[in-house]
């Protein structure tokens, strides 16, 4: 059997690698391995040759592996514990690698948390799949023709974005497969729950990784004609026919323990207009049906609100506030769990639409245990979004920030996407292709994260069923990006 894949490890001692080593040397296919060394120790490793680096991640370290690999396939691995392939893992990987013409293949497989092996499925690969956490597993194939072109075309030195920018522009020409088998097994070091993790892009310690991300999606986009420029259009708030200014749309089903505090936070607001807040309950079992009309029955500003249709999401219940005859001409975002952080929160959110004029308007955040304190990473401001690239940039990004508010005519004919996961992602982007969206940067809403939070801890099948939607969209909302494009050339 030919010796047909090279591989790259990265190094950290001669301990770390040497189970990993053996076993690669174990399969006929291995010709050469290349240990990735971004420390100052040069220990010799038997069957291995040491490559120094800066970093796995950068520019320079790609254009290295690159200029060593002249195998058909380059392997590297991305975590430094031990690597362990499984019976013929190696000859499958290659085999549909060959099969698929792929540029890049990746598989399930199994990671061992805290000692024990649990499955660790990922998820297939689509135009959309832009951000940069993309969960490939450790073990990236690539075809070395498609890397070494990727890499010639790599002309930005990326400290953080190498890896990124390669993957992005293997995929501009070929495929990136999943091979949807548990082919090896890895080792978690990261436990922390996904409820912790999905903050991971917004964390002000992370700012000069994700500057360095926006630069490398940004070209990509323009590369594949999916950038937009920043053109606007304008937009007309004459609307007739709103009795209220604004609406605060609260979709609810059994939230008794905090439901009370979030309407409590809405009345208290101070504005020179006339708002309301309609609360869509989704048929609630616990108790918050009654408190939402004990508030309804002293106060005219609370719209209890029952749907007839029962099959509907939080994007469904948005869609009866919004086409309620009582919702206001702008309609602000409220969850359940959570609160304004002032009594003035209203009244930026209506002002920054006329300041700004814009259709879709984001502010800023605090993350808040359930009894509002604050918990790391504290403010979340997406001060990645800026005038000139933020409709790109959120092509990449998970997440748009809070609360949100929309101008109703536009959002009526829009209408927001039945689910409860990825909704107001969805109309974020949607929003972003056409109109600009303004950003207030005070702190304006406490998000409270609990156990009961739909996102706290999910387990990884859930995970991914939310990253292939919110892909599913990007991906839907490139095609439109690049066929936008086209109509105007």
């Amino acid at each position: 059997m030919r010796k047909i894949i090279n591989c790259f490890i990265p190094y950290r001692s001669k301990e770390q690698v040497e189970k990993t080593v053996e076993a690669l040397r174990e399969s006929p296919l291995v010709d050469k391995i290349f240990l990735l060394n971004d420390q100052v120790s040069n220990e010799a490793v038997a069957g291995a040759e040491i490559i120094n680096i800066q970093s796995l991640q950068s520019t320079a370290t790609i254009k290295k592996i690159a200029e060593y690999a002249d195998a058909k396939y380059t392997l590297v691995y991305t975590k430094t514990a031990s690597l362990r392939f499984g019976m013929f893992a190696l000859e499958r990987m290659l085999r549909i690698a060959d099969d698929s013409a792929a540029g890049m293949v990746y598989a399930d497989h199994y990671q061992v948390i805290d000692g024990e092996k649990k499955n660790s499925p990922v998820i297939a690969y689509q135009r959309g799949s832009l951000r940069d956490d993309f969960n490939f597993g450790s073990v990236l194939i690539y075809n070395t023709l498609e890397l070494k072109d990727a890499a010639n075309r790599m002309d930005t030195g990326y400290q953080f974005a190498g890896l990124y920018d390669l993957r992005l522009k293997v995929s501009q020409k070929a495929q990136l497969v999943h091979i949807n088998e548990y082919l090896y097994t890895e080792v978690e070091e990261d436990n922390r729950k996904s409820g912790q993790k999905i903050f991971d892009y917004v964390d002000p310690k992370n700012r000069q990784v994700q500057i360095e991300m926006e630069q490398a999606c940004t070209a990509h986009l323009k590369e594949i004609g999916g950038y937009l420029v920043p053109v606007f259009k304008d937009v007309e708030f004459g609307a007739a026919g709103f009795e209220y200014e604004a609406s605060v749309i609260i979709p609810v089903r059994n939230r008794i323990r905090t439901i009370k505090d979030a309407i409590s936070s809405v009345l208290e607001q101070k504005a020179n207009f006339k708002f309301n807040v309609i609360v869509v309950d989704n048929y609630s079992t616990d108790g918050t049906t009654d408190a939402i009309a004990g508030f309804a029955a002293k106060d005219e500003r609370v719209i209890h609100l029952i749907p007839e249709n029962k099959e509907l999401g939080i994007g469904g219940c948005w869609n009866v506030g919004v086409h309620s005859e009582k919702c206001g001409r702008f309609a602000v975002q409220l969850d359940s769990d959570d609160i304004y952080s002032g009594d003035d929160t209203l009244q930026k959110i209506v002002d920054a639409f006329y300041e700004q004029n814009c259709a879709m308007v984001v502010g800023t955040y605090k993350l808040t245990d359930f009894d509002l304190n604050e918990i790391p990473p504290g403010v979340i401001d997406h001060k990645e979004w800026t005038p000139d690239n933020g409709r790109n940039n959120a092509l990449r990004i998970n997440g748009l920030g809070a609360p949100r508010a929309f101008y109703t005519p536009t959002l009526r004919d829009i209408k927001v996407p039945n689910t409860s996961y990825g909704e107001d992602y969805a109309l974020g982007l949607y929003f972003s292709r056409e109109y600009q969206i303004g950003r207030i940067y005070d702190v304006l809403y406490l998000c409270r994260r609990w156990d009961d939070n739909s996102d706290a801890a999910l387990d990884i099948n859930k995970m991914n069923a939310h990253n292939t939607y919110k892909d599913r969209i990007r991906t839907w909302e490139l095609q439109a990006r690049i066929a936008l494009n086209k109509k105007k050339a």
